[in-house]
């Protein structure tokens, strides 16, 4: 059944419904926490590098745990793999929260805790995106996925500003972000456990080491799958750092302080939640392969236009068109995955994808070595050139892909 064509038509699903309002609730309380820890380890520390090294154990324990919460996915019911993290981020939030109120905190903690959420989300994101196949029919998986992305965009601006506000508003102070974090993280604990259980393939004889090998080979195989992953990869660990230079751009280029990030931050994810209603709008009507040239070629134009930015205001305009980009470029990536593969590899497949943004925490080092020594926007422009050129290779293979599918089509 092909999607009516509205902009939130995937809402309609009940099921689909519990699942993204309570992906809405975790994403609030991920985006409040992470300001949160990030405030924190400058009081602990004093430094930027506390914060880098915070960011960094993210994505070490992210690219461990990924290839194993794909392997979850297609293994274990996704309810059950859903609720038990949202339990995991309730604990980690309520720790961090009691340890800040009760003055035990220390900076070790931060790293434990952050560690602890990229454990979360390798088993949370691939169980989540390979459960909204099962949720909706195929023809709105593409506004499904569009409008969870969406969701996730929303709460980076509303996450930010209510942490703000319980920092410096609210009695308790700092504590009180955890805490209200650990209590959202609760609420959508509740709102998942009314969700069926999701299909679960028969118990296979390989080990789940055995299993990543087979989901790794079976992407091998199909070259259309093996392009989207690696084209993923490529892109959001050369260009997604970007992000985290942010305060950087602020403070040091047009020295508007933390004010100024936080306006830069929302800039991007304004701009990404206006190409989100954009895309969910049209999501029927569009050439998805097309979609993920387009979008991959604007990310890296936009990259490279926010190297030199000539003022504060235009910087702002080339965020938003960043964002915008971004949330397209991966989108669409995840919808044709979820349509072109066989459902026993979804979570497999999209734990693949995932490894992206745990190399986008390590590669965060590096690139800011390189900004250190070569300057932050000669940095953007690099990388913006790399990922036009990672995008110039997927569109020469692609057309290579389709010229072979049509001699075998032919004959």
């Amino acid at each position: 059944m092909a999607s009516d064509g509205g902009t939130f038509s995937s809402l309609r699903f009940p099921e689909y419904r519990r699942l993204w309002i309570s992906g809405l609730v975790v994403f609030l309380a991920v985006n409040a926490q992470t300001i949160g820890r990030g405030w924190l380890a400058r009081e602990l520390t004093g430094t930027n590098a506390g914060l880098g090294a915070v960011l960094l154990s993210f994505g070490l324990a992210m690219l461990l745990a990924t290839p194993v919460g794909g392997v979850a996915a297609d293994r274990l019911p996704k309810r059950t793999i859903l609720v038990a993290a949202q339990l995991l981020l309730f604990a980690s939030s309520l720790w961090i929260g009691l340890a800040v109120q009760f003055d035990f905190i220390e900076y070790w903690m931060l790293m434990v805790a952050s560690g602890l959420q990229a454990i979360t989300f390798a088993f949370y994101g691939p169980a989540r995106m390979a459960f909204i196949a099962e949720l909706v029919d195929g023809g709105s998986m593409s506004n499904a996925i569009v409008l969870g992305q969406m969701s996730a965009e929303s709460m980076r601006i509303i996450g930010p500003t209510a942490a703000g506000l319980l920092i410096g508003g609210v009695t308790w102070g700092l504590q009180a972000v955890f805490l209200f974090c650990a209590a959202l993280c609760g609420v959508a604990s509740i709102i998942t456990l009314f969700l069926p259980p999701g299909r679960v393939r028969v118990a296979p004889v390989r080990s789940p080491f055995g299993e990543m090998v087979d989901g790794v080979r079976y992407v091998r195989r199909r070259d259309d799958l093996l392009l989207l992953v690696g084209c993923s990869l490529a892109v959001v660990m050369i260009g997604y750092p970007y992000m985290a230079f942010l305060p950087t751009v602020a403070d040091e280029i047009f020295e508007r302080g933390s004010s100024g990030y936080g306006t830069m931050s929302a800039a991007s994810a304004v701009g990404a939640l206006f190409a989100g209603y954009l895309t969910a709008r049209r999501s029927d009507r569009q050439e998805p392969w097309g979609v993920v040239v387009l979008s991959g070629f604007g990310f890296a134009v936009g990259l490279v236009l926010l190297g030199v930015a000539p003022t504060f205001a235009v910087a702002l305009f080339v965020l938003a068109l960043t964002g915008g980009v971004s949330l397209m470029f991966q989108s669409t990536i995840n919808s044709l995955l979820l349509t072109l593969s066989e459902f026993e590899y979804h979570g497999r497949i999209q734990s693949l994808v995932m490894l992206g943004f745990s190399g986008f925490g390590i590669a965060a080092l590096p690139l800011g070595l390189l900004a250190d020594a070569v300057g932050i926007r000669t940095t953007f422009v690099g990388m913006g050139v790399v990922v036009a050129g990672i995008m110039l290779v997927f569109t020469t293979r692609r057309s290579r892909v389709r010229e072979r599918e049509l001699l075998l089509d032919l004959g």
